[in-house]
């Protein structure tokens, strides 16, 4: 349960205050790089979400709470699993905090329960949008842009750096965007399985590609029904689908099963909601796992 009772004095202590760097939080690990690219050694980035933990279930502890009120960029997803971030900043009425919320830096799509997929969908007339928006590296350029517009007006004496920094990325994850066209068009197939979540919906609609999986992305469950594993591993079986995919952090189970029945391999494609302990003291990077996904990529569509 989010507790939003917290004492938020002191929160321009005395570490933060003769700091002059710009003091960014971000809720997921695609935020958080983003925006460390982008601010460089101009900014002070820190990433809300422990690694390793599962972000769809997470909530912020008081003492997260109050480094969201000391932040003056708050970088997010907006979506369905961020419910508590509208209550949250209701509540701490840092007005000088610049939010930035990634759904709103793009178009973006309705979620879906597609075919074969265990749905659990809420039986509301409201329209669920899904959040991932990051995923699909075009999309990423857009959610860049933004923050880099913000630190510029944050932080106007560095507006140059953070142009330049801008600069330098886009061409990394334009770079990446080509790649993934040019590995769709000379791929044998079009179709893509995930024995897991889907939070894809933005990638595969950005290359063309088709796609069934087990639940929905932001799906709570964990255990594929009987009806929907044997959807699964007969679209395996009848199109001969090389890779049997499953996210970061995932428990795998589905994908063993599926795999286990129909011989495919079993891959990590990376959502980049978060990443382990072991890869964040290495420094990995968004474009370090969407790399290792344009790898699995060209092997699931051959």
């Amino acid at each position: 349960m989010l507790c939003l009772g917290v004492v938020l004095t002191g929160c321009g202590n005395s570490k933060q205050a003769k700091s002059n760097k710009v003091r960014i939080v971000a809720t997921n690990f695609a935020a958080y790089d983003f925006a460390r690219q982008v601010g460089g050694t101009k900014a002070e980035v820190e990433l809300l979400l422990p690694p390793g933990t599962e972000s769809h279930s997470f909530e912020p502890t008081p003492r997260e709470i109050k480094k969201i009120a000391a932040a003056q960029v708050f970088v997010c997803a907006g979506g369905e699993s961020e419910e508590w971030v509208d209550k949250l900043l209701a509540s701490v009425g840092n007005k000088e905090t610049k939010v930035i919320k990634m759904m709103e830096c793009v178009p973006t799509v309705e979620e879906v329960v597609s075919e074969g997929m265990q749905g659990n969908k809420k039986h509301t007339d409201e329209v669920e949008y899904d959040e991932h928006v990051w995923t699909a590296p075009t999309n990423a350029l857009l959610i860049v842009g933004k923050i880099n517009k913000t630190l510029q007006a944050v932080d106007a004496a560095n507006a140059t750096v953070y142009q330049q920094q801008t600069e330098a990325y886009t061409k990394q994850l334009t770079q990446l965007d080509q790649d993934f066209r040019h590995i769709v068009a000379t791929g044998k197939r079009k179709t893509l399985v995930f024995g897991d979540r889907f939070p894809f919906r933005y990638f595969v609609d950005a290359y063309g590609l088709k796609y069934f999986a087990a639940f929905p992305g932001c799906a709570h469950d964990t255990e594929a029904s009987a009806a929907t594993l044997a959807f699964l591993i007969n679209k395996v079986k009848t199109e001969r689908i090389p890779v049997v995919l499953h996210t970061e952090l995932s428990n795998e189970k589905v994908a063993d099963i599926i795999c286990e029945a129909t011989g495919a391999t079993k891959k990590e494609f990376n959502a980049c909601h978060n990443v382990t302990k072991e890869q964040m003291n290495n420094g990995v990077t968004y474009v370090d796992l969407v790399q290792q996904n344009a790898k699995v990529l060209k092997e699931a569509l051959n």
